[in-house]
């Protein structure tokens, strides 16, 4: 009895590995499935525990995972909650990134400070996909949205849909203000 406790449990703790190693690198089902030579039904069934796990499958959803096998079979170290990394600096902003990357597709949080020079927008205001939240927590920031032309104070929030054409600068001193961003605004934002 107590050995076939301790086969589900290791067998658990691979589907547990597996689901968390998966979502940690955004992957989908498909392409593991794909890198494992695994039939996409049979690996979805192994991730449910709707099947046994066979002692062959370890080394190729480790390999198709990127990790050894004892990484799937070990429990995972606790992750550091803590958020290091560097700002990012261009255009006037400095950006300090608030959210540890996450799965593919989610939304991150910056701190921005906005430069008391960046006051002139450019001729072509920017669009992209997405939608963006900006929290004025200090300074007062323009923002160019559409045809619109806005003051937005410390301790007021705004939202827009970034397929309308927009930008944001300092009115008369430096800016800070917390942002949300998806993936395509954190793109053009940083990237751009």
């Amino acid at each position: 009895m107590q050995a076939n406790l301790t086969e589900e449990s290791i067998d658990g703790r691979v589907r547990r590995r597996l689901r968390e190693l998966r979502a940690e690198q955004g992957l989908t089902l498909q392409q593991v499935s794909d890198r494992a030579h695994i039939d996409i039904s049979m690996l979805s069934r192994l991730e449910s525990g709707k099947r046994r796990l066979a002692l062959d499958h370890i080394p190729r959803l480790a390999s198709a995972l990127g990790v050894s096998a004892d990484d799937l079979l070990g429990g995972a170290p606790a992750p550091d909650p803590r958020v290091r990394s560097e700002p990012v600096k261009r255009d006037g902003l400095t950006m300090w990134p608030l959210t540890n990357r996450g799965p593919a597709g989610g939304l991150h949080a910056f701190k921005i400070r906005i430069s008391a020079r960046r006051r002139k927008p450019p001729e072509k205001l920017h669009v992209h996909d997405g939608h963006d939240w900006m929290y004025v927590i200090d300074g007062r920031m323009r923002l160019l949205l559409g045809d619109q032309d806005l003051v937005i104070e410390s301790g007021e929030a705004v939202e827009f849909s970034t397929l309308t054409p927009h930008w944001f600068g300092a009115v008369d001193a430096a800016v800070e203000l917390i942002a949300v961003f998806g993936p395509q605004g954190e793109r053009s934002h940083l990237h751009h």
